[in-house]
């Protein structure tokens, strides 16, 4: 997977802004749709690429040559929205779309609320036993 050659991006502005038109419409979609279903999460760069923390990481996303990714950090994510996301592309916890063929954003949000729920499900559990 080629990285798209850009200079490391100081924010995601930025980062977005250094793509080619399509993928930046299509990140900038994705982008929209993680930042309404997690509106409390923490936007940053982070191994380079956008990043969104709420009680950890929840998920990143970047763009490559031929194909953008969906990190979701969490491999039970790809296995519980097996079903929604057949037609792409995944391995590990990575989800591959193109700007012709993006994941819903419907899909991209229930995503996110599954990882905060995660997040907070495994946050709970570490607090509780230092108590």
């Amino acid at each position: 997977m080629e990285k798209i050659k850009t200079a490391p991006a100081k924010n995601v502005d930025a980062y977005l802004q250094a793509l080619p038109p399509d993928m930046q419409a299509v990140l900038e979609n994705l982008r929209k749709a993680v930042k309404a279903a997690a509106p409390k999460a923490e936007e940053l760069i982070s191994y380079q690429i956008p990043t969104y923390k709420y009680n950890g990481a929840l998920v990143h996303f970047a763009a490559f040559k031929n194909h953008c990714s969906l990190v979701a950090v969490s491999k039970n994510v790809l296995t519980v929205f097996e079903k929604e996301l057949e037609g792409f592309k995944s391995s590990g916890t990575t989800i591959q779309f193109t700007p012709d063929h993006p994941i819903p954003a419907t899909l991209v949000k229930k995503i996110v609320k599954m990882r905060i729920k995660e997040n907070e499900e495994r946050n709970a559990i570490k607090n509780g036993k230092k108590q």
